[in-house]
C-alpha cells in the first residue's frame, strides 16, 4: 500500500512538473508572438536583433518542448509501472481468491464428511440403544419370570408343606 501511495504521489509530482512545463510553452509562445509584432527598425521593417530575439525565443521553446517530451515519458513510465503494479496486485487478489475458493471447498468437504460421519455415529447410537432397552426388557422379564417361578414354588412348596402338616 506504500509503494502504490508513493507510485501515486511520484506520478501526480511528475504530471505537475509537465503541466507547469506546458505552462511555460505557453506564455513562451506568447512572448514570440509579441517578438513577431515587434518591428524596431527604418520604416517600420525587422532588425537583424528583433530577428535574433525572436529565434532566441523559438530555441527556448524547442528546449522547453523536448523537457516536455522527457517529462512526459518519464510520466508515461510511472502511469506504466502503475498500470504494472495494479495488474500484478489484480493477479494477486484473484490468485488468493482461488486460495480461499480450494480452501473454502475442502472445508465444506470436510464439513459434508463430517456431517455424515455424525449422522452415521447417531443412526449406530440409536440402534445400541434400542437393542439396550430390549435387553434391559428381556432382562426385567427374565428376572420377573424368576422371581414369579421361585415364588410359585414356594408358595407350591408352603402348600404342600401345610397339606402334609394338615394331614398328619
Amino acid at each position: 500500500a506504500q509503494d502504490s501511495l508513493a507510485d501515486s504521489l511520484n506520478y501526480e509530482l511528475q504530471r505537475q512538473k509537465v503541466n507547469q512545463l506546458l505552462d511555460q510553452r505557453t506564455a513562451r509562445f506568447g512572448h514570440f508572438d509579441e517578438s513577431l509584432k515587434k518591428r524596431t527598425g527604418i520604416f517600420g521593417l525587422k532588425t537583424k536583433k528583433d530577428m535574433q530575439a525572436s529565434i532566441d525565443i523559438l530555441e527556448t521553446i524547442v528546449q522547453t518542448d523536448n523537457a516536455i517530451f522527457a517529462e512526459t515519458k518519464k510520466l508515461l513510465d510511472f502511469k506504466d509501472q502503475m498500470l504494472d503494479f495494479k495488474e500484478f496486485e489484480k493477479e494477486k487478489v484473484a490468485e488468493l481468491a482461488r486460495d480461499y475458493d480450494q480452501r473454502i471447498n475442502g472445508y465444506i468437504s470436510t464439513i459434508s464428511k463430517l456431517q455424515q460421519e455424525q449422522d452415521r455415529l447417531k443412526a449406530e447410537i440409536r440402534e445400541l440403544q434400542n437393542r439396550k432397552n430390549t435387553s434391559n426388557g428381556l432382562t426385567f422379564l427374565f428376572i420377573v419370570l424368576l422371581a414369579g417361578g421361585g415364588f410359585f414354588l414356594w408358595y407350591r412348596k408352603s402348600k404342600l408343606n401345610a397339606q402334609k402338616t394338615h394331614n398328619n
